[in-house]
């Protein structure tokens, strides 16, 4: 569904990329991504749902709750795909059309500052 280009920008940061769907929502497995600095643990499988969801144009969620130099709102906590995720509350507010590492990196960039 992802154009190839954009699933191989994904790659760079994480082990493997894999899709699923749940509840007809296409999302995209993000195994072992790495986190910023300063984050515990350093790397950890995220889902990426790309589509709004939850009234956030886009949501990232995580295996676990993953720590970092702020305090995040954790408002997510549930099953997606058979497994369960956590997520944060974290607006990607740009109105401009996103890649999708670029989405991504603005969810990553919420454990940099407050």
């Amino acid at each position: 569904m992802y154009p190839g280009d954009q699933i191989e920008e994904l790659k760079v940061g994480c082990r493997a990329v894999a899709a699923c769907q749940d509840g007809g929502v296409e999302y995209l497995l993000l195994e072992g991504l790495v986190l910023p600095s300063g984050c515990s643990p350093s790397a950890t499988d995220a889902l990426l749902c790309p589509t709004p969801r939850d009234n956030y144009p886009n949501r990232l969620f995580f295996a676990e709750q993953v720590q970092s130099g702020f305090a995040r709102n954790w408002n997510f906590n549930g099953r997606i795909c058979e497994r369960n995720w956590h997520g944060y509350s974290w607006k990607t507010d740009d109105p401009r059309p996103m890649r999708l590492a670029q989405i991504v990196r603005i969810h990553l960039d919420g454990f940099r500052r407050a």
